[in-house]
């Protein structure tokens, strides 16, 4: 049996936990003077004891937040990425053209089909697994000169975009939303944030300093593919990013940082820095001009453009709602900032799963519809300049006002 195929979210998991733990802590007073090497063997017992208790606590943390459903996801391992998919496009997508044939089909009833393959950035050569939503109709012959608009679904850390749609259910909501007019016809790109292994290993989707340029890959090298090998839209307008947690960060940080190719960001239960923690490490290595580039608020306040955001908090959460009032002492206008305070619900999928409807019908209220091949509509078209970045070190990451993709 393969390490993702063991839940350690479940109930059932906790109480087993719960249950060895409570017996280790019993055993200690009761073996206490029946070793033989007593101090060895009463040291083992209680540092079994303190192992078992914490093991068992983190596994009720993470049950109740929902954070690793299984042992592979904890520990950075998936044998199958292109879980929860319709079909394989293969590497950069180049089977793309024979897997329409199954989204034909299911086009017929009225649903979209999610893909997956892998691309290698174009910039910074790295190769991560990428999941593709096409909505219904996207093959139909009546669209076939339309462009669609774009919506990026960064995963939470540890996720990856299996997730999204094993945990999170969003194909299936994607089809009643835009079955119901409450969304465009839209193209979902769903790209892994991370890599593996996921185990302390937290991008938060920045250009690390002398590290992985995962910035650039999820703006330019993933935006210069999607143009290649998809119908979509190529305006900023046409363009917008998304996710929860750390995916919520990393849809503010993008939008921020790259207003020429975004246009809109949701952020569900987010922030506006990047965390210090142990499974985030050292991402910015002293370079404090990094660093402040990366701060959502500060981006805000110093380089303000025309982005739409919305950022939600948990009513309990006191990191969110200080990166609520953080946020909203920074916007000023052209930005255009909305944000919901929640009725106390946790940090947990289940939360998502409620959460999410609402959010899809803000972003209906930001995404234009699909458009005639060559064209935008003129109230549409909205130029917006780069600002500076710093040079993180890293070949092929995006630096000043580079915008080539």
């Amino acid at each position: 049996m393969h390490a993702s195929a063991i839940r350690i979210d479940t109930p059932s998991a906790v109480i087993i936990a719960a249950v060895l733990a409570l017996l280790c802590v019993v055993a200690v007073p009761w073996a206490w003077d029946r070793w033989r090497r007593r101090v060895l063997g009463r040291t083992s017992t209680t540092v079994l004891a303190v192992i078992a208790v914490v093991g068992a606590s983190g596994l009720g943390v993470n049950a109740a937040g929902s954070f690793y459903p299984t042992l592979g996801s904890l520990l950075g391992t998936s044998p199958n990425p292109a879980e929860g998919t319709v079909a394989d496009a293969g590497p950069d997508g180049r089977d793309l053209g024979r897997t329409l044939a199954t989204a034909s089909e299911r086009s017929a009833n009225g649903k979209g089909s999610l893909l997956h393959l892998t691309v290698t950035g174009h910039r910074t050569a790295i190769t991560r697994d990428v999941d593709v939503y096409l909505p219904a109709g996207y093959t139909a012959p009546e669209w076939a000169g339309f462009r669609f608009p774009v919506l990026e679904w960064i995963p939470h850390f540890p996720g990856e975009p299996r997730q999204v749609a094993t945990l999170y259910g969003l194909p299936d909501l994607l089809d009643k939303q835009i079955a119901s007019h409450r969304l465009p016809p839209v193209v979902v790109i769903i790209p892994d944030p991370n890599g593996e292994p996921r185990l302390t290993h937290d991008s938060e989707c920045v250009d690390a300093v002398g590290g992985p340029a995962n910035d650039t890959f999820l703006s330019a090298d993933l935006r210069r593919w999607a143009l290649d090998s998809l119908h979509v839209r190529a305006d900023r307008q046409g363009w917008a990013v998304a996710g929860w947690s750390s995916g919520g960060y990393c849809a503010l940080n993008l939008a921020a940082r790259h207003p020429q190719w975004f246009s809109a960001a949701a952020s569900m239960s987010g922030y506006d820095i990047t965390p210090d923690d142990v499974e985030t490490g050292n991402l910015f290595h002293g370079r404090a001009d990094v660093q402040h580039a990366n701060d959502v608020s500060a981006s805000l306040r110093e380089h303000p453009s025309p982005v739409r955001l919305l950022v939600t908090a948990d009513g309990a959460a006191g990191d969110e709602r200080a990166a609520l009032d953080r946020l909203h002492a920074a916007a000023a206008p052209p930005t255009e900032l909305t944000t919901w305070l929640l009725t106390p619900a946790g940090h947990n999928l289940a939360a998502v799963r409620e959460e999410l409807p609402a959010v899809l019908d803000w972003l209906d209220s930001q995404l234009g519809n699909p458009v005639p091949l060559g064209t935008v509509p003129p109230q549409q078209i909205t130029t917006v300049g780069a600002w500076p970045l710093p040079d993180v070190g890293t070949p092929g990451s995006l630096r000043g006002i580079d915008t080539t993709l």
